[in-house]
């Protein structure tokens, strides 16, 4: 039997034996400028000039923080040793390249920052291996495009940030692959322009940073891609209007900040297409009035501070929506001088004054100019000088914002153009001054001015060059004046104009001639003139435009061929004019149309195969408030599954065909029209039966139907040949050797069909 001292040495012996060899390689390794946490896993070798990834840090290693290096590079497979990482730190690295497959072997890693580098590039591959990657940071280096596919192996990322890049441009598909984003960080870039399809491919994503970029417009298709959106943040941006056109349909939206920007005009429709909308910050912008908001019925938080708003009588209406809705605001009154500081939600419709015609604007002119600086005595309209905050020379009688390089002049009572602006301004507001022409040359040195608004000045004319310089020019505003012609010579100098606003006006043509000096014309505004004829050559100059607006014009025809050179047309509006009849011959041509926009128009009736030019393409097509009477059955035929909204409210249908044709439309408005529901309408109502939609349908006829929905007026049918024939059919026959039940008597009024059983 052993006695107490071999029992000892037995107990002792396992203590006195070397440790495995991993176990052994985990305590003993560890880098010289680094130190070990082993039991944590974790290894820390920060700001030690370190110019590769150390050799020798333990295999098990879980979380590695190397910031702070001189690094500069990442090889291929440079952590090949470390497959049980899951946090890698690189942050202060001067990376500037990582070579394709640098971080394959880490399939178990779950955040990579490699923020504050010195990256301008990511080759496709070089993101490759890091399938369980749930979270990357690339903010704060010097990225300037992404090439579609380098996120293509990031399936499990739900959050990704490229903030504080340079990045100017998202092409299409920019972020494909990553499946599981929620959350995308692209402020503080330089964006001015997003593809239609940037978005495409991003299923989960639910917040969207976009603040702080250079975007001029709304991009409402890149931004529509992203359907399930809750929150989106564009704050300072130079947006200067938002309306329907921009097309924002988001329905998941909760959440729109808006703030700082330049917004002067935002459109009652702007966000008709964002039905959920809770919370809408339009803090520090220009608007000094608001419609009420159509479409966001959940809204409840409308944030306006820093606005100059006019609590004058054209501000009734949104204090009565604001009541009516139960939506609270924060902005404060501006003007008139008695209201000023008063906080929007402490006013009532009856404390603001509806003076005589044209009092309150006059009024809120003479405000607006003795409240801004005025020019010292003796010296001219737009001398050179210095304005208080501002970092470079400015018009005495302007102000120039060099955070924003933003410049305005608006309401001044100028009667020529100023000059003497920053060279890099980049929006010029020149609005609601008395210079009737703009002169040759007129605005030297603003080589980088992107947006220029020469609204209410009373211009009836822009000479030979007055846009000469303006290399970078995008939006040109030239709304609300007397313009009734432009010429090429007029409007060269401006290679890169992509939207030109012309609304309001008295142009009786299009001014196609000046359409040749612009090669890159995006979108033409021309709403509200005085045209009564479109015909070919009008539209010569306009081979790159994509979106026509000439709504409210006096338009009784539209000759075939005067759209031909618009090939790459995708909005069309031609609502609000005369035209009898759909110009189907005048649509030949458009391979790419989206939208048709034809209401208010007196149409009356649609023949067959009214939209056959354009069945291929057309996704949205307006008919409403056109006096519809007739529609034949084959109207819109050759309009197949792409089709995605019918708006035919508030015509004058008694009846409609069925369309069984347009099977994937999202939404069918038949509304407002007086439908006669009697047998001739049954085919509609079993279409309408069939679909997941509201659609608006009532019937008007006879009385004992009036105000039943057409859809679910199976009752006023029943008498109906079609659906006594069906419902016959359905009925099952009686099973051999049952029992037989007595025949009963058909029923003699016509709104009821009698079922027969026989006896056996």
């Amino acid at each position: 039997m052993a006695g107490p001292q071999s029992i000892s040495l037995v107990l002792l012996i396992p203590l006195l034996l070397p440790l495995g060899p991993n176990r052994c390689t985990v305590a003993q390794r560890c880098p010289q400028a680094c130190v070990c946490d082993n039991p944590r896993r974790h290894v820390a070798c920060r700001h030690q000039n370190l110019t590769e990834v150390p050799t020798a840090i333990p295999e098990l290693t879980q979380r590695l923080d190397l910031q702070g290096n001189v690094l500069q590079e990442i090889p291929p497979a440079a952590f090949r040793d470390l497959p049980h990482l899951t946090h890698l730190d690189l942050r202060h690295c001067q990376v500037g390249l990582v070579a394709e497959g640098a971080f394959r072997g880490l399939g178990r890693l779950l955040l990579l920052n490699l923020a504050s580098n010195r990256l301008r590039a990511l080759p496709q591959e070089a993101l490759d291996g890091l399938g369980s990657l749930q979270r990357l940071e690339l903010a704060g280096n010097l990225l300037e495009e992404l090439r579609p596919g380098t996120f293509g192996a990031l399936g499990a990322v739900t959050t990704l940030n490229l903030a504080h890049n340079a990045l100017v441009y998202l092409p299409a598909m920019a972020f494909q692959g990553l499946v599981r984003a929620r959350w995308l960080q692209l402020s503080h870039n330089a964006l001015s322009v997003l593809a239609p399809e940037a978005l495409a491919g991003l299923p989960a994503l639910r917040r969207l940073s976009l603040h702080h970029n250079e975007l001029q417009a709304l991009p409402g298709a890149a931004l529509s891609q992203a359907r399930g959106l809750a929150c989106l943040e564009l704050g300072h941006n130079p947006f200067t209007y938002m309306g329907e056109e921009d097309e924002l349909a988001l329905p998941g939206l909760r959440e729109l900040r808006l703030d700082h920007g330049a917004l002067q005009a935002l459109d009652a429709r702007a966000f008709a297409r964002c039905p959920r909308l809770h919370t809408l910050d339009l803090r520090g912008n220009q608007l000094d009035a608001l419609l009420p908001l159509q479409g966001p019925g959940q809204l409840r938080r409308l944030r306006l501070q820093g606005n100059p708003l006019w609590c004058g009588c054209r501000a009734r209406p949104l204090l009565e929506w604001l009541a009516r809705a139960r939506v609270r605001s924060d902005g404060a009154c501006w003007g008139p001088r008695r209201l000023r500081g008063e906080a929007l939600d402490a006013l009532r419709p009856s404390d603001l004054r509806c003076p005589r015609p044209g009092a309150e604007e006059e009024e809120e002119a003479e405000e607006l100019k003795a409240a801004r600086p005025r020019a010292p005595d003796g010296a001219p309209d737009g001398a050179p000088g210095e304005e208080a905050g501002a970092a470079g020379p400015c018009p005495r009688t302007c102000v120039c914002v060099p955070e924003s390089r933003h410049s305005s002049c608006e309401g001044r009572g100028l009667q020529a153009v100023p000059r003497g602006f920053p060279n890099d301004t980049q929006l010029l507001d020149l609005r609601r001054n008395r210079f009737p022409v703009v002169p040759q040359a007129a605005f030297p040195g603003l080589g980088r001015l992107v947006s220029l608004h020469l609204q209410h000045c009373g211009l009836t004319e822009l000479e030979a060059g007055a846009l000469a310089g303006l290399d970078s020019l995008v939006y040109l505003y030239l709304s609300d004046n007397r313009l009734s012609g432009l010429s090429a010579a007029a409007l060269e100098g401006a290679p890169r104009l992509g939207y030109l606003y012309l609304e309001r006006n008295r142009f009786v043509r299009v001014p196609g001639a000046a359409l040749l000096a612009l090669p890159s014309l995006f979108s033409l505004h021309l709403q509200d003139n005085a045209l009564d004829h479109l015909a070919p050559g009008d539209l010569a100059g306009g081979r790159a435009l994509r979106w026509l607006y000439l709504s409210g014009n006096r338009l009784a025809r539209v000759s075939p061929g005067a759209l031909g050179p618009t090939r790459e047309l995708e909005k069309l509006h031609l609502d609000r004019n005369r035209l009898g009849e759909v110009p189907t011959e005048a649509l030949e041509g458009l391979p790419a149309l989206l939208e048709l926009q034809l209401s208010g128009n007196p149409l009356r009736a649609l023949p067959d195969g009214a939209f056959r030019p354009v069945g291929h393409s057309l996704q949205h097509l307006f008919l409403n408030s056109s006096g519809l009477e007739q529609i034949s059955p084959g109207a819109f035929s050759g309009l197949g599954p792409q089709l995605r909204s019918l708006h035919l409210q508030k015509n004058q249908l008694q009846t409609l065909p069925a369309l069984p044709g347009l099977s994937e439309l999202e939404l069918v408005d038949l509304s407002g029209n007086p439908f006669h529901c009697d047998c001739q309408l049954l085919p509609l109502h079993k279409w309408l039966a069939g679909l997941n939609l509201r659609v608006g349908a009532t019937c008007a006829t006879p009385p004992s139907a009036r105000g039943q929905r057409v859809k679910a007026a199976a009752a006023v049918f029943e008498a109906c040949p079609g659906r006594a024939a069906r419902k016959a059919k359905q009925t099952p026959a009686p099973r051999p050797g049952a029992r037989g039940t007595p025949m009963k008597a058909r029923r003699q009024r016509a709104h009821k069909v009698g079922k027969e059983r026989t006896s056996l």
